[in-house]
């Protein structure tokens, strides 16, 4: 992992952006700007400077990640290169896993439907309504 310069620091909105928590750094700094993201515990700007061992809450949607900062690298690598630019704690993986669990006992109505109904569905729902 290359480091940016002699400091070992980078904008919070790029490491972001490489870690692939966000797609482009405009949103990752959108994000920063609506408060989705704190630094050591505080809200923080986009051009935030992060360094080994910062503490970061990254939420995107539902989903609430705490890591602390491992590594730097200037550049968006594959995905198994951006996982080593941080580390997530205990209490976060607990945290999403209970999430997932209960997203799976309890699934959000609807949401394994898909697309518009076939001729034979729609049938099933006009019958029903009538």
């Amino acid at each position: 992992m290359a480091e940016p310069d002699a400091a070992g620091r980078q904008r919070l909105d790029k490491w972001l952006w490489a870690a692939r928590f966000y797609k482009t750094r405009s949103l990752a700094a959108a994000a920063i700007a609506a408060g989705h993201v704190r630094w050591n515990g505080q809200s923080a700007k986009p051009a935030r400077e992060v360094a080994g061992d910062d503490e970061i809450e990254i939420t995107v949607g539902e989903q609430r990640w705490t890591v602390r900062v491992r590594g730097l690298n200037p550049l968006r690598r594959p995905a198994p290169e951006a996982r080593l630019l941080y580390e997530e704690t205990a209490e976060s993986q607990a945290r999403r896993a209970g999430a997932e669990e209960m997203r799976r006992l309890a699934p959000v109505p609807g949401a394994g439907l898909k697309g518009r109904p076939t001729k034979r569905a729609g049938r099933l729902i006009r019958g029903f309504n009538e």
